[in-house]
């Protein structure tokens, strides 16, 4: 595959970043409406704090997550990175993956089981213990999430442990 040009890797890697700006920020949003939700005024509050949650969830972190990994896969494959030459891009991989799997198989679902259970029991499902679960599990999920995001952020623009050193071998042989 030839690699991009510098105007076309700009582009790739502008978008790359409005998407991880965009699924960052979404999610210190969740976490600040989920911050709000611990001590909810009426039944209304409560389910539309939910609701608004799962909406953000829905419609930005999740198609900004999928625009962040495609734009990732495509920066690695298109130019100098590569997938497995820097130990920096090994651990932006990493940490993006756990993301994505813990937002999938238990952020996600969390944050709709305690959607439904607010709108079917109004105030009385603060005595529920699956609901107090599924909100502190949203409430510290997505903490976590916005650390790790943070995190590969620092990451990306540090670039820190350099290359590997099987990687830099590979490429003098290649020259």
């Amino acid at each position: 595959m030839p690699k991009l040009s510098i105007h076309q890797r700009n582009w790739l890697l502008s978008a790359h970043i409005g998407f991880a700006a965009l699924w960052t920020g979404t999610v210190l949003s969740m976490f600040l409406l989920s911050f709000r939700n611990t001590n909810p005024v009426n039944a209304e509050v409560l389910n539309t704090l939910n609701w608004a949650i799962n909406l953000l969830d829905d419609w930005i972190v999740i198609p900004s997550a999928i625009g962040s990994v495609i734009t990732a896969t495509f920066l690695c494959w298109m130019t100098k990175y590569g997938f497995t030459k820097f130990y920096w891009v090994i651990t932006k991989w990493v940490l993006t993956t756990g993301l994505v799997i813990f937002g999938t198989f238990w952020l996600f679902p969390w944050g709709n089981a305690a959607e439904k259970l607010s709108e079917q029991e109004g105030l009385k499902v603060l005595n529920n213990l699956v609901y107090n679960f599924d909100a502190k599990g949203v409430l510290a999920g997505t903490l976590v999430q916005v650390l790790a995001l943070v995190i590969i952020i620092a990451i990306s623009v540090l670039k820190p442990w350099g290359r590997r050193p099987d990687a830099a071998k590979s490429q003098v042989s290649a020259d």
